[in-house]
């Protein structure tokens, strides 16, 4: 099926001083940023994966979800952050944080954080970081 789409008499058809006809400027378009803003001076230590964890990896970017109450009473945090390797999915990488091991006060979409561990399957089947090694830029 073809459809085909006149635009004849669109537009503003003033002339202008050459005697051209004025076409209006293409109205302009908020885009939203892939990445939330970088704060000034915002930097995170690396976590570091210990050679004894063959499975363990790294990851840092910024949160863009946080799940700060688990659904299963443990006390853990999970993050997703954005991540160009995307252990969980492709750009993405979920992060399980235990109790023990969760920041406070807890950081929220747009912060930088950086985390290592073994990558584990997590309860909906997502592969994810195991946290054993957490830092919250500016901390």
């Amino acid at each position: 099926m073809v459809f085909l789409v006149g635009t004849s008499g669109c537009g503003d058809s003033r002339p202008t001083t050459e005697g051209t006809p004025r076409r209006p400027a293409p109205p302009k378009q908020s885009v939203p940023s892939e990445h939330p803003e970088k704060p000034a001076g915002d930097k995170v230590a690396p976590s570091h994966c210990q050679p004894a964890l063959p499975s363990c990896r790294t990851t840092q970017g910024r949160i863009v979800y946080v799940e700060r109450v688990d659904p299963d009473g443990d006390g853990d945090a999970h993050f997703v952050v954005i991540d160009a390797q995307g252990i969980t999915l492709p750009g993405l990488t979920a992060i399980d944080v235990r109790r023990g091991l969760r920041p406070h006060p807890l950081p929220g979409p747009g912060e930088l954080i950086s985390a290592a561990g073994p990558v584990q399957t997590g309860s909906y089947g997502q592969s994810q970081i195991h946290a054993f090694e957490l830092h919250v830029a500016n901390r």
